[in-house]
């Protein structure tokens, strides 16, 4: 069975009170009462001893406390608590590793606290929304909330993230945390592509002395890529819908953009995307685009306001991806488009010059 303390630990403190003294004694009594083999006075005694040392003027006899009673489950909460309110060197294990601290605990230590505690609650394995709000509101530097994101424990819901970005969206260590966790939705990766793709435009602009417009387009190009690379296979039709939606009223529901989509077989936001566009509910927009004599989707296309020169390209397109299949295999959605593309120029080579040259230009940018 463990033993508290030998009649030689309690001479060596009278002998040697020193702090390292402290400090090894503080280990040894933890250790014991890890081990759960202590009798109930014994284990009694044992947190009147971590009472006692948690307020110890050394340092280094409260940090030996804490990193070794930091994962305790059988801690009094008030011990545990004195500990979190310590200095970093003292709190951050247990305020990282604790089970015993409440989230009202770590609440009212997020909000009074310096940023390094408030990262040590953001690694946290479990992290509720309601601390993960606290330290979204309170963090004190991105880094705390840069932590947060990458935190998979850490419960995050669609207004978290949301909130996440709006505040620090302009940090790229808070986005690319963002981007790795699982389940982002599709609104919020596209206002991080759109994040990302105005910092490449500066980046081009200033280090690489390109024009203004040279590297709008080089960029807006890059975007709208990114932004069908989004788009999941099976997505839901509300996230679909929702998507073109956040599109659209950013001003990035661009003609070139839905091109892109048809050309990568991605019908049902091109579907989403006419409805939004037009205004026609999203059941009717289906029945006009699909209509088989052909007069819906030009009818649909001109209350959408898009480019009548581009209307062939966009029949062609359409008619060309509903009758193709993914192949399965590597690379799939850029071989899909390649021959997409392939075959909707054939189809409009009996077009007249200009729009031929006009939709030549286009559908090669996108497979560019």
């Amino acid at each position: 069975m463990a033993q508290l303390l030998t009649e030689a630990d309690v001479k060596r403190l009278i002998t040697n009170p020193s702090g390292e003294v402290r400090a090894e004694t503080a280990v040894k009594v933890a250790e014991a009462f890890e081990l759960g083999e202590l009798s109930a006075s014994e284990r009694a005694l044992a947190e009147q001893i971590f009472r006692v040392m948690v307020q110890d003027a050394e340092v280094k006899v409260r940090e030996s406390l804490a990193s070794h009673l930091k994962s305790s489950a059988n801690l009094p909460h008030d011990i545990a608590l004195k500990m979190a309110k310590d200095v970093e060197q003292v709190a951050l294990p247990v305020l990282e590793f604790s089970k015993v601290l409440s989230d009202a605990d770590l609440i009212e230590i997020v909000r009074s606290s310096s940023a390094e505690k408030q990262t040590a609650v953001a690694k946290r394995a479990e992290v509720s929304g309601k601390v993960a709000n606290a330290l979204i509101d309170h963090g004190k530097s991105s880094g705390v909330v840069a932590a947060l994101a990458a935190n998979k424990g850490a419960a995050l819901g669609d207004a978290e993230m949301k909130k996440i970005l709006d505040k620090h969206g302009s940090d790229a260590t808070v986005t690319n945390s963002l981007v790795a966790r699982p389940n982002l939705p599709l609104a919020l990766s596209e206002r991080i592509v759109n994040i990302v793709s105005g910092s490449l435009r500066d980046y081009l602009v200033q280090c690489h002395y390109m024009s203004d417009e040279m590297a709008a387009d080089l960029v807006l190009s890059a975007r709208e890529k990114a932004t069908i690379m989004l788009l999941p296979s099976g997505a839901k039709s509300t996230d679909v819908i929702e998507f073109a939606q956040q599109l659209h009223s950013a001003g990035r529901l661009s003609p070139t953009l839905l091109l892109r989509a048809l050309c990568s077989g991605d019908i049902a936001f091109f579907e989403a995307a006419m409805s939004v566009l037009s205004g026609v509910p999203i059941i009717n927009a289906r029945l006009l685009i699909h209509d088989q004599g052909g007069l819906g989707m030009q009818s649909i296309f001109q209350y959408a306001h898009l480019p009548l020169d581009l209307f062939p390209a966009f029949r062609a397109a359409f008619d060309v991806a509903r009758d193709m299949d993914y192949d399965g295999g590597d690379r799939d959605r850029q071989r899909f488009a390649s021959k997409v593309i392939e075959r909707v120029l054939t189809r409009l080579e009996q077009l007249d010059q200009r729009n031929a040259e006009y939709l030549l230009n286009r559908l090669q940018q996108l497979a560019a």
